[in-house]
């Protein structure tokens, strides 16, 4: 696994692999603690998939060659109702400041108000193409139809531009460096408030009425980051979306929606790259001696205010 440790100064966006390799290990000299002082994390999984952790160094998560070959990345993000207003500025001014410095990156924002979205200043090879998508009566459908908005924007354009693509959910903040590690052909994020917890604890979906149902699982996925190779991700958002059409045939809604369907895909199709919940962490949880760095925070959560419009 890999160390990384924030620097106390922004990064200039044209800071080279080579310089943030070299900066990296000399933080990792100069400010980690001693292994003994460390709680004890799970850093493989059963079928050998790395789960990023920043008290881990391998550096063979840093893959040069992303940087060398301009491996390109499309980050895709819905910003609907008033959504819009409350996180998307923060979120895309936080990315620009932390997210895959090193690579070019185009964001893809989806949104029913495109006149709306905040004119960010993007350093070079960044781009932002606006797409607007219908606005559903309901939040739940927000987020489920968001795969086949995600599949059908993968088959028509960014499978032709990009080789990978990662898909966020807007109410967040990046605080850290997101960087080439978290790249991987299936990448999934290890969801923050079960990461603890025993097994019969995770929420998947008990009901056996819906594709989403599972018995058991291995781990619980937060649906708040996913993404890997265009080609992987389309197969995730097509397999996600048939069944929550499925399941509305059915009249059946899986219990949290587009998540539960994202961790029955994810214990069929196991990912290649797990991130740990430092990649999108709830600073409302007590407990978090584990937690050394914080790359992406959940931001605050108003449903009532935000869900009714």
């Amino acid at each position: 696994m890999c160390c990384i440790i924030q620097h106390p100064t922004k990064r200039p966006h044209n800071f080279s692999y080579h310089q943030e390799f070299l900066f990296m290990k000399m933080s990792m000299r100069e400010h980690s603690t001693p292994m003994r002082a460390r709680p004890q994390v799970q850093t493989y999984t059963s079928w050998k998939a790395p789960i990023i952790w920043e008290r881990m160094f391998d550096p063979n998560l840093y893959d040069q060659s992303h940087v060398q070959h301009q491996s390109s990345v499309a980050l895709t993000v819905f910003a609907v109702g008033r959504y819009l207003d409350a996180y998307l500025n923060t979120f895309l001014i936080s990315a620009e400041q932390h997210f895959m410095l090193a690579l070019p990156v185009t964001y893809y924002v989806f949104t029913d108000q495109p006149e709306k979205v905040p004119n960010i200043k993007l350093a070079p090879k960044r781009n932002m193409k606006v797409m607007k998508v219908e606005k559903h009566s309901r939040w739940q459908d927000i987020s489920m139809m968001r795969m086949k908005t995600i599949s059908e924007a993968i088959e028509t354009e960014i499978r032709h531009q990009f080789k990978y693509v990662f898909c966020f959910d807007v109410d967040q903040e990046f605080k850290g460096r997101f960087g080439t590690e978290a790249l991987g052909d299936s990448v999934a994020l290890l969801h923050a408030h079960f990461y603890k917890l025993p097994k019969d604890m995770f929420t998947y979906d008990r009901n056996p009425k819906s594709k989403a149902f599972m018995e058991t699982g291995d781990y619980y996925y937060h649906a708040a980051i996913f993404g890997g190779s265009w080609d992987n991700v389309k197969k995730l958002a097509d397999a996600c979306y048939l069944s929550i059409m499925d399941d509305k045939i059915n009249d059946v809604e899986a219990l949290w929606h587009d998540e539960s369907h994202l961790n029955k895909y994810f214990w069929l199709h196991k990912p290649s790259r797990l991130l740990s919940p430092e990649y999108c962490w709830d600073r409302s949880i007590g407990n978090n001696r584990d937690i050394e760095v914080t790359r992406l925070i959940w931001a605050p959560k108003n449903y009532v205010a935000l869900r009714d419009a």
